[in-house]
């Protein structure tokens, strides 16, 4: 399980060094200039698109052949990608073409890691005692929350120790490498994992699926619709209310160093919450804590936002840990919650069917559209009414989600 765990560190390393890098990136591959920032996050969003696909093809292969298969495969595409993206010629070096490689790349990354993270939810999930799955869930979002303070810190290292030529010629190489390495080591460590207890249980009783995504849309569609309302407003807040921080803040303003500083500050926080609303699921249920942290995404985001643009160091850090804990404390509780929607026979399609559609759609896209609206409008609290919009729209499905902790 501690494998299984620690391995979401490298997944959300090398995904979030992306955005935390967004700006270094779009001087390397799009030149520079007023509209290459937003170059860069369109194609975080474009890349977006292959997260369901991967998690399709990486859920049927762990419903059909195991999750420990799956979880080899997966991570094995990523170390490749994270090591030919770290290889890749800059725009100054071959023009437009460059950004061409990085987002083709891109995509290969959000195909494996489509797989990724609801494999090792349900590899925990089927193996935790009933009685502790939420915190022993909570902690792939909290070890994911480690490898993205991992990319913020090196992030903010790197650009803070290397002066801007040196940075823009090969300096921006230096955090792919290091994620390339971490996920070459996890590989190894999976090597030895068990496989899940659950798909053993259905390997000796002759129940593995055969076709699990029809099987799962032809007797669970209500458990994917609740699973993409939830992971819906666990994407926004996330990818909004932590990732998408830095760039927020530099075009208000903060250096490149700072932004990337006080994000570090608010990973921090996240890590330290996370396990503890894992712990608070099992003990409350997962149902009352959705809804709570669903009625803070509706009222906080907003006055945080238009709190950052304005604020002072230390008003700008008290913003960014209020998101980022808010958010930290709904993937804590999705977890569980949403992979208990579905039984263990095609419980990874189910997954890929409701979580990663959801991020494809809430996620990938909506840093751009954050930034975006900003632009256009000049409205410094866009990004939280992205938020609170959702969080709305949300809160009627959760407010009929059955109960799914175990009492016993």
């Amino acid at each position: 399980m501690w494998v299984a765990a620690l391995s979401t560190v490298v997944e959300w390393y090398d995904f979030t060094l992306y955005l935390y890098f967004a700006t270094v990136l779009s001087r390397v591959f799009f030149g520079g200039g007023e509209t290459a920032l937003l170059a860069t996050l369109a194609g975080f969003a474009v890349s977006y698109l292959m997260r369901p696909l991967g998690a399709l093809c990486f859920g049927h292969l762990g419903d059909r052949l195991g999750r420990r298969w799956m979880l080899l495969a997966s991570m094995a595409l990523m170390a490749a990608a994270m090591l030919a993206t770290a290889l890749l010629p800059t725009y100054a070096q071959i023009g437009a073409s460059a950004g061409v490689l990085l987002l083709a790349l891109r995509c290969v990354m959000a195909f494996s890691v489509g797989g990724e993270y609801t494999g090792v939810v349900a590899y925990l999930l089927e193996s935790a005692p009933p009685r502790r799955r939420g915190l022993v869930t909570s902690l792939a979002s909290a070890a994911s929350e480690v490898g993205a303070l991992l990319a913020v810190a090196l992030s903010a290292l790197t650009v803070a120790l290397l002066p801007a030529p040196a940075l823009d010629t090969w300096g921006w190489r230096i955090p792919f490498f290091v994620g390339a390495g971490l996920a070459l080591l996890i590989l190894l460590a999976r090597s030895g994992m068990h496989e899940s207890p659950e798909f053993e249980r259905q390997q000796r009783e002759g129940s593995v699926p055969s076709a699990p995504i029809r099987q799962i849309l032809r007797s669970h569609p209500g458990a994917v619709a609740r699973t993409f309302a939830i992971s819906a407003l666990g994407s926004i807040t996330y990818y909004v209310g932590i990732t998408y921080v830095p760039a927020f803040l530099h075009a208000n303003g903060r250096g490149e160093g700072e932004a990337l500083w006080l994000s570090t500050i608010a990973a921090v926080a996240v890590i330290l919450a996370t396990p503890l609303f894992g712990l608070l699921s099992d003990r409350f249920g997962r149902r009352p804590l959705l809804l709570g942290l669903t009625l803070l995404s509706a009222l906080l985001p907003l006055s945080m936002f238009g709190w950052m643009a304005q604020a002072s160091t230390m008003g700008v850090i008290g913003a960014a840990v209020v998101l980022a804990c808010v958010a930290g404390g709904i993937s804590a509780v999705a977890a569980s919650a949403t992979a208990e929607q579905f039984p263990g026979e095609g419980r990874l399609s189910g997954l890929a069917l409701g979580v990663t559609m959801a991020t494809a759609i809430f996620g990938g896209a909506t840093p751009w559209l954050a930034q975006w609206w900003v632009e256009r409008s000049g409205w410094n609290a866009a990004p939280g009414a992205m938020i609170a919009i959702v969080a709305v729209l949300v809160l009627p499905v959760l407010w009929r989600l059955p109960e799914t902790r175990p009492l016993r």
